[in-house]
């Protein structure tokens, strides 16, 4: 798995042993990555302050500062404690390996080791790292990277598959009604409802993702967006009715006060959902374009009272 994104991920390998360094980088520039070397912990904390690396491959054993405890150091700066740590041991030893991982060490690598685990390591722990990074705080689904990795990965495989792009309607009168943290209650029991839809559907797997706001994205096998969102309605308006107040609730809708004070009424949330196919009818090659028809067909969903399913039917050519 080469890099990705606009510039090569930088990888700092710290080790006092030239030859192994020499090895570790010469095979990771060999899969595009960017090396730079330290010869020992101190080194290594210089100039990671100065070029701020993406992740680093570090020997246990060095002189002055030793891989643990350049770990625990680097753990312990709030601007370093996020940098990837993969630990380079010789004695392949238990006790070792524990010891790098209760330092802070993200994997390790036992050698000798080869150029393909070397490079797997590598690439898995910098991609655990920015998927992590990129989670939604608030509800701890992947963010708008992942979902396009997720469409691209489906393209390459060449099986069908549907976009489903999710939100809530009148959301805003919430948010107006009750205030941001119970919004956030609604956005969560949304992102709960989603997923145990897609827990239910059961194989091949869906894919749920959160853009942001009260807009997700769903990846699924195209007969599988019917059941799935149909189950996902029923769960969020029965969740959503509870964190109405009970006066609201009974009477179903809130009443808005505008800028003039005029009064109005704004009935409770439902879902409207866009979905895009991508099938015999219309191959999407780019994840960005399944996307906006996805997001498009979801505007057309807006137009129609209720929790709604848009689904776009059109063939490539526009028919």
């Amino acid at each position: 798995m080469e890099p990705t994104g606009d510039r090569p991920d930088v990888i700092l390998v710290v080790d006092d042993d030239e030859d192994i360094a020499r090895f570790v980088e010469f095979n990771l520039r060999l899969h595009g990555f960017e090396v730079l070397h330290a010869g020992d912990g101190q080194e290594a904390l210089d100039m990671i302050e100065q070029h701020k690396p993406d992740l680093a491959v570090v020997d246990l054993m060095m002189p002055r500062i030793d891989g643990l405890e350049l770990t625990r150091r680097l753990r312990a700066n709030p601007i370093t404690s996020a940098l990837p740590v993969i630990m380079l041991t010789a004695k392949g030893m238990t006790v070792d390996k524990v010891h790098g991982l209760s330092a802070g060490a993200d994997d390790y690598l036992v050698k000798p080791f080869d150029t393909a685990e070397l490079v797997a390591r590598v690439s898995s722990t910098l991609r655990r790292n920015k998927e992590f990074r990129e989670v939604s705080p608030l509800t701890g689904l992947p963010g708008n990277s992942r979902i396009r990795r997720e469409i691209s990965d489906r393209v390459r495989s060449g099986v069908d598959y549907a976009v489903g792009y999710i939100d809530i309607d009148r959301f805003k009168s919430v948010n107006d009604r009750y205030g941001f943290v119970r919004g956030d209650e609604f956005i969560s029991a949304l992102a709960r409802s989603l997923y145990r839809a897609v827990v239910a559907i059961g194989l091949p797997p869906a894919f749920l993702g959160h853009v942001g706001g009260d807009d997700f994205v769903i990846v699924c096998a195209p007969d599988q967006i019917r059941p799935l969102t149909s189950r996902a309605v029923v769960d969020f308006e029965k969740t959503a009715d509870t964190l109405y107040d009970p006066t609201d609730r009974e009477r179903g809708f809130v009443e808005l006060k505008d800028r003039r004070g005029n009064i109005r009424r704004a009935a409770l949330v439902t879902l409207s959902i866009g979905v895009s196919l991508s099938d015999a009818r219309k191959r999407f090659t780019d994840p960005l374009a399944a996307i906006a028809v996805a997001s498009e067909m979801k505007t057309v969903a807006k137009s129609q009272p209720g929790s709604y399913v848009a689904v776009d039917r059109r063939r490539a050519d526009g028919v």
